[in-house]
């Protein structure tokens, strides 16, 4: 039952991102130049919105609440930690081996010194941590991002993006973790403190949350594509 399961939430994530690409360009209304899907992204930002506001946010503050600095910095850690499988992985398929070998280090230190990526020992030692994924991976192999798409619970995207999701699930513990309650209590502690983390950035949100959103997203994204190179408009 265990391995249905796991076949299961794989093949969900997937079948939501592919039928989300599939049926936005029918959904689109009330669309505008930079963001053509704007029609579906908007009710979905809602969806996404309100069940943040009444479930997920008082959960990550409830958490934040409980949870010493330290513990709350430690489980950040840890989860980061599992991360760099996927910035390995990416970086190597980008071609930017120095970051790999980086990647590598930080892996191995962290996970012995630093006691299951508890602490941080890596960070210390001047070795950054990478925040790759499949979506930079297919920018650099020459891709175009495609569209903003907000996706349902997963949040802001591209169509690019979207389609990186599903290598990406790939490269996290939870597809190889069989006991399933043991998979879904890491998941959630996981996107419990991911959340935890965004509460001091909501003061910066001003005016319309959708574009807000958007904007910085798409910046953002911009931003880690370009490794911070990004061309002066001016």
């Amino acid at each position: 039952m265990a391995v249905i399961a796991a076949s299961w939430n794989r093949c969900l994530t997937k079948l939501l991102v592919c039928a989300s690409v599939m049926v936005l360009p029918a959904l689109a209304q009330a669309a505008s130049e930079d963001d053509p899907w704007e029609g579906f992204n908007r009710p979905v930002f809602v969806f996404n919105d309100t069940l943040d506001t009444y479930a997920l946010k008082p959960l990550a503050q409830g958490y934040q609440a409980v949870t010493p600095q330290f513990l709350e910095d430690g489980i950040h850690n840890m989860f980061s930690n599992v991360g760099e499988v996927g910035n390995l992985a990416n970086n190597l398929l980008q071609g930017k081996i120095h970051a790999a070998g980086v990647d590598t280090s930080r892996l191995i230190f962290n996970t012995t010194f630093g006691v299951l990526g508890f602490f941080d020992v890596a960070n210390k030692m001047d070795l950054r941590r990478s925040d790759e994924d499949f979506g930079q991976t297919f920018a650099v192999w020459g891709s175009n991002s495609g569209p903003y798409l907000v996706l349902p619970l997963l949040g802001p995207s591209t169509a690019r993006d979207a389609l990186g999701k599903i290598p990406d699930s790939m490269l996290t513990p939870y597809s190889y973790i069989s006991d399933v309650p043991a998979r879904n209590t890491l998941r959630a502690v996981d996107v419990v403190q991911t959340r935890a983390s965004l509460l001091p950035l909501e003061k910066l949100v001003t005016g319309d949350r959708y574009v807000f959103v958007r904007n910085a997203f798409l910046q953002n994204r911009e931003f880690k594509v370009t490794d911070g190179q990004v061309v002066d408009d001016f």
